[in-house]
């Protein structure tokens, strides 16, 4: 058996706009979702302010100015010998407040050169259309996407990339980790996923549903405008796996682990299927909820499913049926009913190491929807030191990303999962999501700037990237 995987599959790696990219205000870029969220850290909870307060953090504003050194970090990344580069577009670069009729020039032109500087060294362009980075505007005004009005705005949004960036990108996701909003336990992620906010008194249930619907609804119409304008774009939905194990083989934590698994297939499965699963019309009846379907949007779903799954995969969770836990104290993708598995160890911030679990995961899928899967994000934040000659050796994220990789080997040579690729999380040192700190460091490529935004920018290989260049040389044979 070949101990490679194709020469076609894509080697590459993965940022996302407001977390690198920075130029917040710049180009006519107006304010994001994201640029009022303060810096945290472990156990410490990001804030979300009403408006960008100048007496205020946000790190997310500068980040590693990605926008005034791309051409500089794409000729690194081609030197690691990338194929693709997954990235987004800053949804408020193209339309400032999201309710424009006319698109910013400047923003797309930004786009242009970022897309042409990747094609000229052959890597392919992965595009995000939203992650995270809905214009504060629709948020603070239409109440984001739990309002209707979202999904014209949103398909304006789609169908301008589409059009602009015909035949300079391939691959496009509507939505970054769709589901991750189903934990309304912690309220970073209805806000970073879709604008929205419950209100006190409010019933989450309904007010996540309410959303989720028109997200669908948005994915469908932009996924159906795309195929429209080009038949060979390959538009897929994007959501964060966390494999769900029953602690025992108690028949109620094996049910546990069912019922809890739902929270992360229900946007799959419509998007790719076409329509609601069972278990959501039967929660719906139980609990009294309203979508709010109206007439057609059976339609638009069943036209608009997507082409491909991709999906993040970081860590797994264990339930067990009787346990009572606080998940809003953990960034572990913990639940009410998790528990520690004695089996993996865990990263300094709590997230379980288990590259078995990948393997589950891209098996669990393709024999769920049989389409072909995309692992966009995997990777290891860690701690960096450059030692006083200037090196930066990485070896647990090496040994991290070896063992992962190593299972992804096993699911497409063994398993026969079709996988297009596999782009490592934070390729190059950006501001983490769940806690808006740059100590909690995932990339190959070492960026000078700490917690407080001072340092120098300055770009530095790790060990990782020329380990991780020879994985994508000899096609994943040499690990």
């Amino acid at each position: 058996m070949t101990t490679s995987l194709s020469p076609d599959f894509l080697w590459g790696g993965a940022c996302a706009a407001h977390q690198f990219e920075g130029g917040w205000n710049a180009g006519g870029k107006g304010p994001s979702v994201v640029d009022v969220l303060t810096a945290g850290a472990n156990g410490v909870p990001r804030r979300i302010t009403e408006t960008v307060d100048p007496h205020e953090f946000y790190p997310n504003h500068e980040a590693i100015d990605f926008y005034g050194h791309f051409r500089e970090d794409i000729k690194l990344f081609a030197e690691m010998g990338l194929k693709c580069f997954r990235t987004s577009i800053a949804w408020s670069r193209i339309f400032p407040q999201g309710d424009e009729l006319e698109p910013n020039e400047e923003g797309l032109k930004f786009y242009d050169e970022v897309f042409d500087e990747l094609l000229k060294y052959g890597i392919e362009p992965v595009i995000t259309l939203s992650h995270f980075e809905i214009p504060l505007h629709l948020a603070r005004t239409y109440g984001g996407f739990r309002n209707r009005k979202l999904v014209e705005f949103f398909e304006r949004f789609a169908r301008v990339c589409f059009e602009r960036y015909n035949g300079r990108v391939k691959y496009w996701m509507t939505f970054n980790e769709i589901n991750n909003q189903m934990n309304v336990d912690n309220p970073i992620f209805l806000w970073t996923n879709s604008g929205v906010t419950i209100d006190e008194g409010e019933n989450p249930q309904q007010v996540l549903y309410q959303t989720a619907h028109n997200c669908l609804l948005a994915s469908a119409k932009a996924v159906a405008a795309g195929h429209e304008i080009n038949p060979e774009f390959q538009i897929g939905a994007m959501v964060a796996m966390v494999p769900i194990y029953p602690y025992s083989c108690d028949p109620e934590d094996i049910m546990a682990a069912e019922i809890a698994g739902r929270d992360r297939f229900f946007f799959p499965d419509v998007q790719i299927r076409g329509y609601y699963p069972a278990y959501t019309f039967k929660k719906f009846e139980c609990e009294g909820l309203d979508p709010g379907f109206q007439d057609g949007d059976e339609e638009i779903l069943r036209a608009g499913k997507v082409d491909y799954l991709g999906f993040s995969y970081y860590m797994s969770n264990t339930v067990k049926h009787d346990a009572d836990t606080d998940p809003s104290k953990s960034t572990s993708g913990a639940l009410r009913n998790s528990v520690e598995n004695p089996y993996i160890k865990v990263s300094e911030w709590g997230w379980g190491i288990d590259p078995q679990g990948l393997r589950n995961s891209l098996n669990t899928f393709y024999n769920r929807y049989q389409i072909p899967l995309f692992i966009v994000e995997n990777g290891f934040g860690d701690v960096d030191t450059v030692q006083p000659d200037g090196t930066i050796d990485d070896p647990a994220r090496i040994d991290y990303l070896r063992n992962h990789i190593a299972a992804v080997k096993q699911a497409v040579l063994e398993d026969g999962v079709d996988l297009i690729g596999y782009t490592p999380w934070g390729i190059i040192d950006l501001v983490s999501f769940t806690t808006g700190e740059m100590k909690k460091r995932y990339g190959m490529i070492y960026v000078d700037r700490d917690n407080e935004g001072n340092g120098t920018m300055e770009r530095r290989k790790k060990a990782s990237f020329d380990w991780y260049r020879t994985v994508i040389a000899t096609d994943g044979a040499e690990l």
